[in-house]
């Protein structure tokens, strides 16, 4: 495989909020450390900061750990059976009663205690590791006090501020806010939750834009000439912001990595990883040659191959655009999706052509089943 991006220059990340959702950060970075990406800073908003934290430390095994047993009680001030059971939607697991005396006590005090957050924030984050380090790390919040947005280098603050300014990034709207150091803040992306400007500003040229999908408002950003701005986002859904679960977080960490796997070196595929070695004479026989073998009985001609069928195959795998390399790339991801088979490896057409067994592809092709795997319902493939 090659890569995508120039391995000689140096990137700056920056990192979306997102709550629980924050795991597939640490997944994704953990590909571009085994690529051999240097990172040359970071921003985070909310979670992003927090992860920034952990980034600008340099212990990806222990980001990762920690990510990985994640549960509940570590960010809020709550039974992490009953919460799992909640945001779950567990109903007859619940012992209503008791939950409805505890929502009815955290509206009366504002939102979730946040204190176990707090004191995961010191016991995790490190000021001298993140002093020490070659990185800039840069962390943006806002403050309710002032009525601004703030973006903070970690370098310029004491142990205390350092601590206290990812707590108050990470402040989503469900958290009790309360005062640090006499001010009151709010989680960074009510007003940027991607911080792109902030590295921007700051004269970096080259930036790895990291998606959550987090709530928050995306600020506008202007992106000056011989600025290149490169995104990373999950295809697949990440859960909620609140869903603080080991399983879930082990599912997003590795989401991360194989989507930053195909973010690097151009990987085919929306939910297989597609190593494509074909050219587009190769990918466009393959093709042809899979139609005329599903649909022998009507004796097509290789005109209505090329002007009917595949049109109508592209079309019911939502792979109108691209190329014809694209178009088989579809075609075997729904085959492997139909067979079951593992999304959790990288695949070249002939790898995944070997693991799918004969007739698989023309089974498809010949089927006018809905569709059950990749690109939603498809009533048929050919007419």
């Amino acid at each position: 495989m090659k890569l995508q991006i120039d391995p000689s220059v140096s990137y700056a990340m920056a990192l979306e909020g997102g709550g629980a959702r924050g795991a597939y950060q640490i997944g994704a970075w953990k590909a571009l450390l085994e690529a051999g990406i240097r990172i040359s800073a970071v921003a985070g908003t909310s979670v992003g900061a927090l992860n920034g934290a952990l980034i600008a430390m340099g212990d990806e095994a222990r980001a990762e750990e920690l990510w990985s047993n994640i549960h509940y009680s570590e960010v809020m001030d709550v039974d992490d059976d009953e919460m799992g059971d909640l945001v779950r939607g567990d109903l007859l697991e619940l012992d209503l009663p008791r939950v409805l005396q505890k929502v009815s006590a955290i509206v009366h005090n504002r939102g979730l205690d946040v204190t176990p957050l707090r004191n995961w924030i010191r016991q995790v984050a490190d000021p001298a590791a993140i002093r020490a380090s070659e990185q800039e790390f840069y962390i943006v919040t806002y403050s309710v006090s002032d009525q601004k947005e703030l973006e903070l280098r970690a370098k310029d603050l004491t142990d205390d501020e350092l601590h206290d300014m990812l707590l108050a990034s990470a402040y989503l709207p469900a958290f009790r806010i309360e005062r640090l150091a006499g001010k009151l803040y709010a989680d960074g992306g009510v007003r940027d939750v991607l911080p792109l400007h902030v590295l921007i500003e700051n004269g970096y040229t080259n930036i790895i834009a990291m998606r959550l999908y987090g709530p928050g408002i995306m600020r506008p950003v202007r992106i000056p000439e011989g600025t290149h701005v490169y995104t990373l986002a999950p295809k697949a859904k990440l859960g909620g912001i609140l869903e603080f679960e080991a399983e879930q977080s082990r599912r997003n960490i590795r989401l991360g990595y194989y989507d930053a796997k195909r973010f690097l070196y151009g990987l085919k595929g929306e939910t297989y990883y597609i190593d494509a070695q074909w050219s587009e004479e190769e990918a466009r026989r393959f093709l042809c040659d899979g139609v005329l073998r599903a649909c022998a009985d009507e004796n097509l001609t290789l005109r209505a191959v090329h002007e009917e069928r595949l049109p109508a195959l592209a079309e019911k795998l939502k792979a109108e655009k691209g190329s014809y390399v694209d178009l088989a790339a579809a075609l075997l991801e729904e085959a492997a999706a139909r067979k079951e088979l593992s999304p959790w490896q990288i695949y070249t057409e002939g790898e995944l052509l070997g693991k799918l067994g004969d007739g698989a592809v023309e089974e498809i092709l010949a089927s006018g089943t809905d569709r059950s795997g990749v690109a939603g319902l498809i009533s048929s493939l050919v007419h």
